[in-house]
């Protein structure tokens, strides 16, 4: 639905160039603006292994809550720098294949998570037309993952999922400014790529849950609805 919006919008905007009226004409003029976005996500891991092995790790997925708030600094008319703090709600069930795991209770992991989540991010825009303007967005950002259970002194044998806290990210998104009679929405969709590795491993190193594993990384889409 929102990948045809924000088509339909793209569309728009190269379609013929008819006058319309302009709202908030003096918005994109100010050197700070502020705001704040809700959301929705959807996060799974990408799993790398230290020998290859016949069955994956599944991951399944479901749909989380964002809520943050935004900080825009105007560095000229197509590109301004942008600082968007929230709060992520996040949970992923993930299914170990190790034959050695003989209940399926023994299989299955709920993760829940919780990040608070920094990104800084360059907005680069296109020149308006009427009241829409496409642009792209990239940057990096900074999560603490409030429910990572790193500290933890249980394992997977004892049943606890352990993750570290802190994790570094690099995010890419599209998205349209909408210009309406008195605010600014925002749709936009981005992804989100973890570039450390997350996992705390079990004590055991021949682990049937970890033992395996050389790198675990969260990879999160995005579809945020910002207001200005």
């Amino acid at each position: 639905m929102v990948i045809l919006l924000l088509t339909g919008c793209f569309s728009y905007s190269q379609g013929p160039i008819k006058e319309r009226i302009r709202n908030l004409e003096n918005f994109d003029k100010k050197r700070w603006s502020w705001g704040y976005y809700l959301g929705m996500n959807s996060y799974d891991y990408k799993f790398d292994y230290e020998e290859v092995q016949e069955v994956d790790i599944q991951t399944e997925t479901s749909l989380g809550f964002n809520v943050g708030l935004v900080g825009d600094l105007r560095i000229n008319d197509y590109i301004n720098l942008r600082l968007e703090p929230g709060i992520s709600f996040v949970t992923r069930n993930l299914t170990f294949p190790d034959p050695t795991l003989i209940e399926e209770s023994d299989r299955l992991r709920e993760v829940t998570s919780t990040y608070i989540n920094v990104p800084l991010l360059v907005k680069f825009s296109t020149k308006r037309l009427n009241n829409v303007k496409p642009f792209v967005v990239g940057g990096v950002s900074w999560s603490r993952n409030l429910s990572s259970n790193e500290d933890s002194p249980d394992d997977n044998l004892a049943g606890q999922f352990r993750q570290k806290s802190d994790v570094f990210n690099y995010e890419l998104g599209i998205g349209i400014d909408l210009y309406l009679f008195f605010f600014k929405f925002t749709p936009s969709i981005r992804g989100v790529f973890a570039m450390t590795d997350e996992l705390v491993r079990d004590a055991d190193p021949d682990s049937p849950y970890t033992g395996n594993i050389s790198s675990m990384q969260s990879r999160g889409v995005f579809l945020n609805f910002t207001f200005q």
